[in-house]
């Protein structure tokens, strides 16, 4: 099996294909993929990325990007009442961003948004969805205050240190990979991704962003996880059918309000 454990179908270019994003569902079920995570960045247009989960093998996550500014949330009543559709299995992405948010007074918005999602999860048991750059210590110190440790959840489109990534494992956090780790300025993360288990590692598209070499220059689909599958269990030294059943185990392991069964047809 074969996960793409983060992607926006939403957000994908459709162009190519004569069905639209059903077309680019079918052609990642055709490359091997079997589930499909879709990500909501804000409750606004939650609507639009839930819509996907009536085909089966599609799921869902509810929550509010950092970077989205005037959605970030200050209470969990609305959060708590879509995220309790029966095909919404993880709370986010949230989390911090400070590359882009440089200013220090909209730090706080961000970081108190992400404490409510974080409370969400540990009340909803759902795992949460980070994303975090430039932000390690308030990431991992919100985690620790305001997280589940049970519950955990996922570093998505992971490219910090390694020495972060050790920290989450520590608070029940999967590492996710993304096409990121393809790229010839990546050799910091792949040197992460040679320290880091088996057992800690899943993988995403991130699309309609960050396609993978060889597709680089392209917008990224959910049927390019494959290509970041095989680069992860290249660096593993593992053979792909390896790297996928132990991905998406992991997957599961986490998501556990996934039906395996509930496969792309």
């Amino acid at each position: 099996m074969l996960v793409d454990s983060h992607c926006h179908l939403d957000k994908l270019d459709i162009n190519a294909y004569e069905n639209g994003t059903e077309g680019a569902i079918d052609a990642a079920r055709d490359a091997g993929v079997n589930q499909i995570l879709t990500i909501s960045v804000d409750l606004d247009s939650f609507e639009n990325v839930y819509k996907f989960t009536d085909r089966s093998g599609i799921i869902a996550s509810c929550g509010v990007h950092p970077l989205h500014n005037e959605g970030l949330l200050q209470d969990p009543d609305s959060l708590l009442e879509l995220a309790r559709r029966p095909k919404v299995v993880a709370i986010g992405e949230t989390g911090l961003d400070y590359f882009y948010d440089k200013e220090p007074e909209l730090h706080q918005a961000q970081k108190d948004s992400f404490a409510v999602h974080l409370d969400v999860s540990g009340q909803l048991a759902l795992p949460t969805i980070i994303h975090t750059r430039d932000a390690k210590q308030d990431t991992l110190d919100l985690i620790k205050s305001h997280g589940d440790q049970n519950v955990g959840g996922v570093l998505h489109c992971f490219t910090e240190d390694y020495a972060m990534a050790r920290s989450a494992l520590d608070l029940n956090y999967l590492i996710s990979i993304s096409g990121i780790v393809t790229f010839k300025n990546a050799e910091d993360l792949r040197d992460t991704v040679r320290k880091l288990p088996l057992e800690s590692l899943i993988v995403e598209t991130d699309s309609p962003y960050l396609a993978p070499i060889p597709h680089r220059g392209k917008k990224n689909e959910p049927k390019y996880v494959r290509d970041v599958a095989q680069f992860v269990a290249d660096i593993k030294k593992i053979r792909l059918e390896k790297l996928m059943e132990i991905s998406s185990s992991n997957f599961h392991r986490k998501f556990s309000k996934v039906n395996r069964n509930d496969v792309l047809n």
